[in-house]
């Protein structure tokens, strides 16, 4: 096996889809090239993904946030000088979707709060409810598992922040 940046049983990041842990890495030929893939099951779907090892980093795929970038991921969801912008519904919907695939939990935090600082002032679509969701989601297990404490809190603890 070459050198790969997880190993089995390791917890990680896949942009989109949240955390899952490294289950195996294992070898394939696939279009006749040999390559080691993780195997990761995603946590909250219970989906499975194969990454090929060679390419996790253009993939974005990435460990657990430390408890010290919590912090910074928090002041972005406290942050309430931000301007939200005026674009329509659905340039903004992909927009933000951009910024969930990035895997970046600054982004992702970003998002959520944009979101629910616009919810305070008009309905939000089917779409920005379900993205709102999602980001909520993600951030909820990565924070949980970086702070080592049961998500519900960090679900209150988010809910707080904005009721």
């Amino acid at each position: 096996m070459e050198d790969t940046l997880f190993v089995q049983g390791d917890m990680a990041v896949y942009p989109a889809h949240g955390v899952g842990v490294i289950e195996a890495i294992v070898n394939q030929t696939v279009a006749g090239v040999e390559q080691d893939f993780y195997v990761m099951k995603i946590l909250d779907s219970a989906m499975k993904i194969m990454i090929p090892t060679a390419s996790s980093d253009n993939v974005g795929l990435r460990a657990i946030i430390s408890k010290k970038e919590v912090e910074a991921v928090l002041d972005i969801l406290k942050d309430r000088e931000t301007e939200i912008g005026t674009q329509t519904w659905n340039r903004r919907y992909r927009d933000y979707m951009e910024k969930i695939k990035t895997g970046s939990t600054h982004e992702v935090a970003s998002v959520l709060r944009d979101l629910y600082l616009l919810s305070v002032d008009k309905d939000l679509s089917y779409g920005e409810r379900k993205m709102m969701d999602t980001a909520k989601s993600l951030l909820v297990t990565e924070i949980s598992l970086a702070r080592k404490v049961d998500e519900s809190k960090i679900e209150k603890l988010i809910d707080n922040m904005f009721n």
